[in-house]
């Protein structure tokens, strides 16, 4: 085995590699903002830079152990809600399990590769995301050396870091107080009653009840 395949199975063998993808166009300024805040927000280690051959610029993460590849997506997808959250969804791919690619590879009849770049070079390729000559594996193998995989305990804390927050139910509203007018207390009659009719609490029956019985007291 080379050197370039032990690193790639290091980090990705056994389906733990999870890519996160901008393309269409490439953006640089956007890819590194994730690179930089999965380390400054999530705590996780720095994902491999590469670029797709085509027109995208992808970050590859390492998980010390498979996933879920539903769980896996659903991990992605917040991390572009988080650092990309106005850019088109049809310009970014979150892959994971069977669906990622080997990289290097050549990827069109034009002579294009996908490869690994150094975090000082990717800004290079915004214009041009591959490379049109086949890279040096030893200096793949070197770049892939340096990443270290999430290890269970960085996943599970940055997932929760991710995760929505709560929405809180509204307080339910107080009980309706009775107010002043029927609260009060009285002993004429006429009176009570006409606090009940003018009291927009009452139940509706009650004011017309009261209203009814008033009748013959305000007749002329």
């Amino acid at each position: 085995m080379s050197r370039l395949d032990s690193q790639r199975q290091r980090l990705y063998g056994d389906g733990r590699a999870l890519v996160l993808s901008l393309g269409r166009p490439a953006d640089w300024d956007l890819v590194s903002r994730a690179w930089q805040g999965v380390q400054l927000d999530l705590d996780l280690p720095a994902p491999a830079i590469a670029v797709s051959g085509a027109d995208a610029y992808e970050l590859w993460f390492s998980v010390a152990s498979p996933v879920a590849r539903d769980d896996a997506l659903a991990f992605l997808d917040a991390l572009r809600r988080r650092y990309w959250p106005d850019v088109k969804p049809a310009r970014v791919a979150c892959l994971a399990g069977d669906a990622v690619p080997v990289v290097p590879r050549e990827v069109d009849a034009d002579g294009n590769w996908s490869a690994f770049v150094a975090r000082d070079l990717a800004p290079v390729f915004a214009d041009t995301p591959w490379l049109d000559i086949p890279p040096n594996e030893d200096g793949q193998a070197d770049l892939l050396q340096a990443c270290t995989v999430i290890t269970a305990d960085a996943w599970d804390a940055a997932r929760a870091l991710l995760a929505p927050a709560p929405v809180e139910a509204p307080p339910a509203p107080a009980p309706a107080s009775p107010t002043a007018s029927t609260n009060a207390t009285t002993t004429d009659p006429r009176e009570f009653l006409l606090r009940v009719m003018n009291d927009p609490s009452a139940p509706l029956a009650l004011r017309i009840d009261a209203a009814k019985a008033l009748l013959p007291h305000t007749a002329r």
